[in-house]
């Protein structure tokens, strides 16, 4: 069905959406049946099958006019396919559920599913299937499958005595949200990488391979997810700033706002880079860097995660309610 360029929901229909966005998702070797039956069927040949969800909601994940439809695609399917990476396994399938307005342009979905196809892509993954409904805002709920050939890797392996070590950027889409916040667009780099984020995807599986005791992806926060590391794990966690290095965007944020840049970097999230912990500093593959160590809790006390091993009274990360 050829549609008119602005054209809306209501005018496709609901079929004539799917059509259109199915033509969207190549299909990889491991769907055996994909979009358009009740369910799809994917081949699992050999290791652990391992599921997450996430929801996006339009006003408190993304706004319209700080990003494209590709952006928010890509975004929504990195931080899928993230969690995938943080317990040191691949995503291949993933389905969308997508609730919207009935007068947002037929445009704007299909140009959101060319940025998650665009993403799944770079770790060779599928959209498998969906699901479709009328909204009063857009909400975007994504599960995504995967496979780890080895044992996961879980939040509650961490024990005193490890390293924690870190990938990725980090600091980088806070700066971004902080400078849209305030009706900017620049340092760019920042911005894009708020837009559009670029976690490790290799990074998981190497730090599976490398003897990682723990692991998280970073979403919500370093600290927050730190914390999540030492609450599941029983442990606590000191932190080293100092051996951040603060990129030239950040600090020209940091001016530019009167603030300290590594509050960027310790309270941000939606980089998804990899936060870890392995059993010494010897077992750190490449690419990581050591950014805090893990101590025994002390008896009667509550997991902490300090600074410098001092409490930290910035912003810790986002919550969600």
């Amino acid at each position: 069905m050829a549609l008119p360029p602005d054209a809306t929901l209501s005018d496709a229909g609901e079929f004539g959406l799917i059509a259109e966005l199915v033509a969207q998702f190549p299909q990889g070797e491991q769907v055996l049946v994909g979009p358009g039956d009740d369910a799809a069927v994917l081949r699992v040949r050999t290791g652990h099958v391992v599921v997450s969800t996430d929801l996006l909601v339009e006003g408190n994940h993304f706004r319209r006019d700080w990003a494209s439809a590709e952006d928010v695609g890509h975004r929504a399917a990195a931080q899928n396919l993230s969690d995938i990476n943080a317990m040191g396994g691949r995503a291949h399938s993933l389905t969308i559920g997508l609730a919207a307005p009935a007068d947002l342009p037929v445009a704007w979905a299909l140009d959101f599913a060319r940025g998650f196809a665009e993403e799944c892509g770079l770790v060779g993954a599928s959209v498998v299937g969906g699901d479709l409904t009328r909204a009063d805002t857009i909400v975007i709920a994504v599960t995504v499958i995967g496979a780890c050939t080895q044992a996961p890797v879980l939040r509650s392996g961490a024990a005193p005595g490890d390293v924690v070590a870190i990938t990725g950027r980090q600091g980088w889409a806070a700066g971004g949200l902080a400078v849209l916040g305030r009706g900017f667009r620049s340092p760019r780099a920042l911005v894009e990488a708020y837009r559009r984020p670029e976690p490790p995807y290799d990074a998981g599986l190497v730090a599976a391979e490398a003897g990682a005791t723990s692991m998280i992806d970073v979403s919500d926060g370093l600290l927050a997810d730190a914390a999540h590391l030492a609450n599941d794990s029983g442990v606590s966690i000191d932190l080293y700033p100092a051996a951040f290095e603060i990129p030239e965007p950040l600090q020209a944020v940091g001016a530019a706002l009167n603030s300290d840049p590594m509050h960027l970097i310790l309270g941000g999230g939606e980089d998804h880079s990899l936060l870890a912990t392995f059993p010494d500093a010897d077992a750190v593959p490449a690419g990581w860097i050591v950014v805090g160590s893990v101590a025994q809790t002390r008896e009667g006390e509550t997991p902490v995660v300090t600074v410098d091993g001092a409490p930290y009274d910035g912003p810790a990360g986002w919550t969600h309610f």
